[in-house]
């Protein structure tokens, strides 16, 4: 088990610097440091010695791969890249191109960012998991087919839809609940009941499909006609040995959730005005704020093969003939 995580995390290593280099390509490819000098100094005529001066402050001055005015190393570690993204393995985030410190920002817009995925995430799957068993233990009646034909509205309807008609009807005609900001404390309940309602709402179609067709594959398989032949509920078959026995396709389907509980939602952050690590990072790509930018992507690479790892680790639990070599 120790040698299966060491070797995980090992391979790890060159799949986060491909993402950084990538990120450091795609980012370059559409401006230039010129460019984001002239975006952020914010003035249509802006002088050279101003822009120059600008880099220089930010360490943009800099080749961007691969320094021929440097000896030795200094021809790959003078670099913008190395300067700016190989820091990121030691979580090292640097600043903004505005100053302000990122690890700080990240700190302190988590709360925030889980205040939010955290309950969209844990109730997401309790509705969209017990809807698709009651699905599956109706099947074939009616009550199957419209469920299966509401899920279909549910995600032919984009996210948009659901966030814009929900702070029409809730917060402007209602008045139940505020249009968009954020509070501390127990205040922050007010303005975090839509966003988590309308982020469930908006995923039960197509989690509950998924979650259908897994529960009515393992409802075909011989173990399932052994446990009726013995007498047991439809109710008991379901929730002891469907369930039970569905739960690794369930857990591969939920690792993909566990970067978003940290990063949390881009749509709903932004409509909804809460200062996440999602807004943050949607503030930061129209700013064209590289530091920011590649900062969220490293998180999130790292966010996800760790949720990659413990879903292995998971399914030795929930199965015990999977063995990790």
């Amino acid at each position: 088990m120790i040698a299966y995580i060491v070797r995980r995390l090992l391979y790890a290593i060159p799949i986060l610097i491909g993402v950084n280099l990538l990120t450091f390509t795609l980012f370059f490819v559409v401006n230039t440091p010129d460019d984001m000098a002239r975006m952020q100094l914010g003035i249509k005529r802006v002088t050279p010695e101003a822009v120059q001066k600008w880099k220089a402050e930010r360490g943009y001055d800099k080749p961007l791969v691969y320094n021929e005015a440097a000896d030795g190393a200094g021809k790959v570690t003078r670099t913008i890249f190395f300067e700016k993204s190989v820091k990121l393995f030691a979580l090292d985030f640097g600043r903004a191109d505005d100053g302000r410190d990122i690890g700080h920002e990240i700190k302190t817009r988590m709360g925030p960012s889980l205040a939010i995925a955290l309950p969209v995430f844990l109730l997401g799957l309790f509705v969209t998991v017990t809807f698709a068993l009651l699905l599956a233990f109706f099947r074939a009646t009616y009550l199957d087919f419209w469920g299966v034909v509401a899920c279909v509205a549910l995600m032919s309807i984009s996210s948009l839809f659901y966030i814009i008609g929900g702070q029409y009807l809730v917060s402007k005609v209602w008045h139940l609940v505020p249009i968009s900001g954020y509070a501390g404390g127990l205040d922050a309940t007010r303005f975090l009941i839509l966003p988590v309602v309308i982020s469930v709402a908006a995923g039960i179609g197509s989690s509950t499909r998924w979650y259908r067709t897994i529960f009515l594959e393992e409802i075909g398989k011989d173990y399932v006609r052994t446990a009726r032949a013995k007498g047991l509920s439809e109710l008991t078959v379901l929730f002891r040995h469907v369930l039970k026995n569905a739960m690794i396709p369930i857990l591969t389907g939920v690792v993909v959730v566990i970067p978003l509980l940290f990063m949390g939602s881009l749509l709903v952050e932004s409509f909804f005005g809460i200062p996440g690590l999602g807004s943050y990072t949607i503030d930061a790509i129209n700013a064209q704020d590289f530091a920011v930018v590649r900062s969220m992507v490293f998180i999130g690479s790292v966010l996800y093969i760790v949720g990659l790892l413990l879903t292995d680790l998971s399914y030795t639990l929930v199965d015990p003939r999977v063995r990790l070599q």
